[in-house]
């Protein structure tokens, strides 16, 4: 099967080029994850404060001709820089984007001269340029393509020079969901800047208190995460160092995504068309989680396999914003009552299949200064 489409190239391609809204729906009536009343929640994997839920599905796909975005930058395939600044190997036939005075806080220009699509995930950080940056939304970049103008979030408030003209991926980990959540559903650069902030500070904090060293002070997300006393830290819940032992587990069970509990609260779920695929991102999924669970006060409570379970049964929303690149890729945006489900679909020729789902709870919007946001799910 080739997913590779014969689509022109356009001088520069920008967000998808059709939207749909619609309200009130029933739940029949938006696209999302065939057969997903099927899936199952396994008992969970628990390390420490975080609880990891199995999800195993009726059915699954083949994705071995999606690149990751690791996969690219490690091949020297795909290319970001700063909107502005030239980017290498150009393909026959791509174009320079159109050249701006400076580097923009929230824009990027990739390209990807892989024969395969690229998958690019919310939430996967890049590092470089003017200030690291959070992918804002899951898309599909088909192959050989470019200009495409990226949207993303800052995760780096306090930096507004070049560290390095280049830019790479943070393969360690995604951000933690309290950093990717506002990106995705609000859209907002101040929260995620506020959320940063506050991760930054949980984590140095905790590191104090468990005498595993001081961090040094940086506003960077990437940086603080990528520090040795934390990695000890995150090791300790299978993350960057040692989480092949849990996708060990996820391979033997054939999950193919999970449910996340952190202090026994349910928070979060990451769901892929496949079970290779969810091993591809394993790394990076675990690092995230990791820092949601060491970054927040550990909890008595038992994580509960009912409550991880109505999570996933519940996709379905009130509201429904779709966005779609014809013949690329849709993007569905669902509104529950305390959460929101993100489905990315392929609409690449011979897929038409949904490649990754995220839901998230909705972030109490009373929170103050100094205090955590809490996940307030509602099923």
């Amino acid at each position: 099967m080739s997913l590779s489409p014969s689509l022109p190239l356009r001088k520069l391609r920008s967000l998808p080029v059709l939207l749909l809204c619609t309200a009130s729906l029933s739940p029949s009536a938006f696209a999302g994850p065939p057969d997903h009343a099927a899936y199952k929640v396994l008992p969970p994997i628990v390390r420490k404060n975080l609880a990891i839920f199995p999800i195993v599905a009726s059915r699954s796909y083949d994705t071995s001709q999606l690149l990751t975005l690791d996969e690219g930058i490690r091949s020297g395939q795909v290319t970001i820089s700063e909107n502005g600044a030239q980017p290498a190997l150009l393909h026959p036939g791509q174009s320079l984007p159109p050249r701006s005075r400076g580097a923009e806080v929230n824009r990027l220009v990739l390209y990807n001269n892989s024969p395969k699509p690229l998958l690019l995930l919310a939430g996967e950080i890049v590092t470089g340029g003017q200030q690291d940056r959070v992918i804002s939304s899951d898309r599909i970049v088909p192959a050989k393509a470019g200009p495409i103008d990226l949207s993303v979030f800052c995760v780096e408030p306090g930096r507004w020079t070049g560290a390095k003209p280049s830019f790479g991926s943070m393969s360690m980990q995604m951000a933690q969901p309290t950093v990717r959540a506002p990106a995705m559903a609000d859209r907002n650069q101040a929260m995620v800047w506020d959320n940063v902030r506050r991760s930054n500070g949980n984590a140095e904090m905790k590191m104090q208190a468990a005498g595993l060293g001081a961090i040094a002070s940086s506003s960077s997300y990437a940086k603080v995460f990528a520090s040795p006393p934390l990695q000890k830290a995150l090791s300790d819940y299978e993350g960057s160092a040692n989480g092949q032992a849990i996708l060990h587990e996820l391979r033997d069970k054939a999950a193919v995504g999970v449910v996340i509990a952190v202090n026994g609260r349910v928070l979060w779920a990451d769901v892929f068309a496949s079970s290779d695929l969810l091993a591809r991102y394993w790394p990076k999924l675990m690092g995230s989680y990791a820092a949601e669970a060491l970054t927040q006060a550990s909890g008595a409570t038992s994580p509960n396999a009912t409550d991880a379970q109505a999570w996933i049964d519940h996709l379905t929303g009130s509201r429904e914003v779709a966005e779609t690149e014809p013949g690329v890729y849709r993007r569905t945006d669902i509104t529950g009552e305390g959460y929101r489900v993100f489905v990315l679909t392929s609409l690449l020729p011979g897929t038409n299949f949904d490649v990754h789902l995220t839901k998230i709870g909705e972030q109490n919007p009373q929170t103050s200064e100094g205090k955590r946001p809490i996940f307030r799910p509602r099923f």
